[in-house]
């Protein structure tokens, strides 16, 4: 997978320094490189970028400023030199944050994590178009149809998948990878056992889906992504 990206940043030294690192890093696009971010929203405009190496502290227009009118899927590796700016970066959900002077090794790690990220979503959109996947099960590749899928349950090393006809099918496979595989937010990670085809749920009960004689629990770790999903889907 290759990702385009773009350098922001003021200081021409640290914008040839990140323009060095892009170069030798295979899985890197560099689309352009701009010392404003004034300068940028003209030319990204009609050029999108899906990264962004982003400095914070500039003239005219910060990048914590610029970062929140980007598109929702354009995402931004803060760079700069001032630490304090750690919360704001995150608050406009950056992937990292790298202090200068960066070494490439801080830079390849947040360039990983961009990479990560990218080829999830990728396989996510993958799968809620064809709406299918394959799983393997005692030596063979079942295909199964993701409308037909109630919820998963994570057993250790194995998961099993519980089926809409009453059909349950064991895979050799962990629930982070699954995870990471089905699209959000149709289906929820709602425990860490538990993954949960939401708009399968027909019933709530003290804050447990429920499932004919099943009760699918809801813990802390996952109950806000989960709420905001009912919050989205009941009628106040």
């Amino acid at each position: 997978m290759i990702i385009n990206c773009a350098i922001i940043d003021d200081e021409p030294l640290a914008a040839g320094l990140l323009k060095s690192y892009v170069e030798k890093t295979p899985f890197l696009h560099l689309i352009g490189s701009y010392g404003s971010a004034l300068e940028a929203m003209k030319e990204l405009r009609d050029h999108p970028a899906q990264l962004l190496f982003l400095d914070i502290q500039m003239p005219e227009l910060s990048g914590i400023e610029f970062a929140k009118i980007l598109p929702k899927d354009t995402k931004i590796i803060f760079t700069t030199a001032f630490q304090q700016y750690a919360i704001e970066g995150y608050k406009v959900a950056a992937l990292d944050y790298l202090m200068k002077p960066i070494s490439y090794d801080d830079f390849l790690k947040a360039s990983n994590k961009a990479l990560d990220w990218f080829s999830i979503t990728q396989r996510q959109q993958a799968t809620a178009q064809d709406r299918f996947m394959f799983v393997k099960s005692d030596y063979k590749l079942i295909r199964i149809a993701l409308d037909d899928i109630l919820y998963i349950e994570g057993l250790k090393d194995y998961v099993r998948i519980y089926l809409e006809d009453g059909t349950k099918i064991m895979s050799l496979m962990n629930m982070k990878k699954l995870e990471d595989y089905l699209p959000r937010p149709e289906f929820l990670r709602t425990h860490r056992s538990y993954i949960v085809h939401m708009t399968k749920a027909q019933q709530i009960d003290r804050f447990r889906i429920v499932f004919g004689e099943e009760y699918i629990p809801i813990s802390d770790s996952y109950k806000d992504d989960v709420q905001q999903f009912f919050d989205n889907h009941t009628l106040s």
